[in-house]
């Protein structure tokens, strides 16, 4: 088993207080976005024994198990973070499989630098999500019905938004938000910062479901994704609760700190809230124009006490264990990789003491035993 060493991401939107909180260290005045726990090339995890990618590309079947390497290659198949939004992240969404070998292989033929500021597809990848909050934590999933999204638009009195909710009402569902979205990343700059403007002086007065707008607004003025995110569900998680994000939903989280975790990719297609690249007719091919309930996951609890988010895909498996004073030991040895991550109290799994912010990286097959008074997420495949 390795003590994990991980980088912290200073992203702007990330959050100068939480993660020094939730590790007992001072804030530097700096955003500390997310810490990344992991085998991912771009910051993976220092250990004894060197960068965990090296580690695994030495030895993958010894690292990963045969079944996991089988199953997905050999390279650990998810990325853990915690995750810190002191300011909304950009609207987003992801490709599928299919689409994301497509899109590399587009590029890739292209000759597009993979480092390139209006370059889609950095691997061949998908990228499924789950966050799971360990404070309030508000977010963006998902398309609202139409009617819903047009009653929104038009409580805000801007005659600029009145085409907009025409449109959502003359359409079946999945045309509807498919011209609205288009409509509005198409619209001419300067009207859509005036209409952006005006939008946000009304949400600022009237307050109520309007509130997360206007935060958005005062995070990212004019920008059309403000418009766009009033198309998408509203979503406040209470600590413990988690979201799951699929291919083509389009998310963006907004303020709070999480567990996140996720298919070992780079692949983002952005609809606003970003001074990065947009690029409107893929992400149109991408987006799935359909509206949906954000499906607030709660853990289902199993007889060992392990409380498991159940998701449809196999690159992760997110579960937790809260541990009391008095608590028997937990077998957690198993046929696969798994980081180990401490949230709370103190947490002894093998040998390693973990404090909050703290992780071990138990190989496959690796005997372990956790215990101690805390909260241990634990990441692993379903191979």
């Amino acid at each position: 088993m390795d003590r994990l060493t991980n980088t912290i991401r200073p992203y702007a939107w990330g959050s100068t207080t939480a993660i020094p909180q939730l590790i007992g260290a001072s804030p530097t005045g700096e955003p500390q976005a997310e810490m990344w726990m992991g085998a991912h090339p771009g910051a993976p995890s220092r250990t004894e024994r060197g960068p965990l990618n090296e580690v695994v590309d030495a030895h993958p079947e010894t690292e990963l198990g045969p079944e996991a390497v089988a199953k997905f290659g050999p390279r650990l198949p998810f990325l853990l973070k915690l995750l810190a939004a002191g300011a909304p992240l950009s609207l987003q969404v992801h490709p599928d499989l299919q689409q994301a070998k497509e899109g590399y292989e587009d590029e890739e033929r292209r000759g597009v630098p993979i480092d390139a500021p209006h370059r889609n597809y950095k691997d061949a990848n998908h990228k499924p999500e789950l966050i799971c909050a360990l404070t309030p934590f508000d977010g963006l999933c998902g398309f609202r019905a139409p009617e819903e999204a047009a009653q929104l638009l038009e409580g805000l009195g801007v005659d600029s938004l009145k085409p907009y909710a025409d449109l959502l009402r003359a359409h079946p569902e999945e045309a509807a938000l498919r011209e609205v979205l288009t409509a509005v990343l198409s619209a001419d700059p300067t009207d859509m910062e005036r209409t952006v403007t005006e939008a946000t002086a009304a949400a600022q007065r009237i307050g109520g479901a309007y509130e997360p707008y206007a935060g958005i607004a005062h995070h990212y003025p004019g920008d059309p994704g403000v418009i766009a995110a009033m198309l998408l569900n509203f979503v406040q998680l209470q600590p413990g609760e988690a979201l799951f994000l699929g291919a083509g939903v389009p998310h963006a989280y907004l303020d709070g700190l999480g567990v996140e975790i996720m298919a070992n990719s780079d692949n983002v297609l952005r609809c606003g809230l970003t001074p990065k690249h947009v690029d409107v007719p893929e992400l149109l091919r991408i987006v799935r124009f359909e509206a949906t309930d954000p499906g607030v996951l709660r853990p289902e609890a199993s007889p060992n006490g392990e409380e498991v988010y159940d998701t449809p895909i196999d690159e992760f498996r997110l579960s937790r264990f809260v541990l009391p004073e008095s608590g028997a030991d937990h077998d957690l040895t198993a046929a696969t990789p798994q980081v180990l991550l401490c949230t709370a109290g103190t947490v002894r799994a093998g040998a390693l003491a973990l404090a909050p912010g703290e992780s071990a990286f138990v190989p496959a097959g690796e005997k372990v035993n956790v215990s101690g008074s805390g909260t241990l997420f634990r990441a692993t495949v379903v191979a």
